[in-house]
């Protein structure tokens, strides 16, 4: 018999609270901070958040106790759980609110975002409490508070200023750069069949498998050389940017801390660059859909070199690499057009 069905008066607060909750998901998730006239003291924002978190986490685990198990809280005990969880939802994201766009803008997407999970998690909680059978505690209600619990657990990871913030916006991309830099390496490394592993040869003995549409022929193998060389700058984008924002990245002016989020903002732009790339040289290689992606991610680097070389975080020395990279994206280009060009 579930909370909804056994009592229809304990329903009602717990509906109340869900209505609420997705409500207040909603105003955090699309409304806009608000900006502080004074001098903003972020150490006491992120001392007054955890508290916050704190007290959701354990009232999230009041109200999942007290339906734990027979016998269901009366209608006063559970309007008193459905006003104390409704409470500390109020309270985190008020306080989610005092955090100023002025404070870095990556910052705060990554703050909201958390702020968003826990107000889902609550919800989520309701909503199985709502359903579920009373006789004991269900599995569902299990994943659920441990939803909650791990939502806002996750708040002692977050970034605590917008360098920090950009720097996991930065590694996040690398890595998915990366990994998509180690794919088209292990495709090059076959001898001859990409799909080798996951495509039935029928052929007897040392026959070439029928459909050649499997093979990269030796064009495709040179076309592939220069746009191998444009998914390593930009890894070795990434890798230099992430070094250099460590080194040299500011959040004492609010020209350093727009810079920073410009940076954030272009580099997101990469992977699904990179992704498009290496998708279209697997056979059969449209070399059309080579030249358009190859010719747009050499586009986008270039940005990201000239935002880099016009920002705080270039010095001297990142200069220099910011140089070798402009060059490296010409020259990978213009090699990747003339071997498609050639013959056709």
């Amino acid at each position: 018999m579930s909370a909804e069905n056994s009592d229809g008066n304990i329903s009602v607060p717990l509906r109340n609270l869900l209505n609420s909750a997705h409500c207040v998901r909603d105003r955090v998730r699309d409304g806009e901070s608000n900006e502080s006239d004074g001098v903003f003291n972020l150490a006491n924002f992120w001392d007054t958040l955890n508290q916050a978190v704190m007290a959701v986490s354990q009232e999230a685990t009041k109200l999942s106790l007290a339906f734990s198990k027979p016998p269901l809280p009366s209608q006063q005990d559970t309007e008193k759980l459905a006003e104390s969880t409704m409470k500390s939802i109020l309270t985190l994201s008020m306080v989610y609110y005092w955090l100023p766009k002025s404070q870095g803008v990556s910052l705060r997407r990554q703050v909201r975002d958390a702020t968003v999970d826990v107000l889902d998690g609550v919800s989520q909680l309701v909503e199985v409490i709502l359903s579920s059978p009373l006789q004991s505690l269900s599995q569902e209600q299990l994943t659920t508070t441990g939803t909650v619990w791990s939502a806002c657990d996750q708040f002692a990871q977050l970034p605590k200023d917008n360098k920090a913030a950009v720097l996991m916006v930065l590694s996040a991309q690398m890595g998915v750069v990366k990994d998509a830099l180690e794919e088209i390496e292990q495709a090059l490394s076959e001898v001859q069949d990409p799909f080798n592993d996951i495509l039935d040869d029928d052929q007897d003995g040392d026959e070439p498998r029928g459909n050649q549409d499997t093979y990269w022929s030796d064009k495709d193998r040179l076309v592939i050389g220069p746009c191998h060389g444009l998914i390593k700058a930009s890894a070795a984008c990434l890798k230099k940017m992430l070094s250099s924002v460590k080194a040299n990245g500011d959040v004492t002016t609010p020209l350093n801390l727009s810079q920073l989020d410009d940076l954030a903002d272009i580099t997101k732009e990469i992977s699904p660059g990179v992704d498009d790339l290496a998708l279209c040289l697997y056979p059969p290689m449209d070399y059309s859909g080579v030249e358009s992606n190859v010719t747009k991610l050499a586009a986008l680097l270039k940005k990201v070199l000239e935002i880099i070389r016009s920002s705080h975080v270039c010095g001297e020395s990142e200069l220099n690499w910011v140089q070798f990279l402009d060059g490296a994206v010409d020259h990978n280009l213009q090699k990747a057009k003339d071997l498609i060009q050639q013959d056709s």
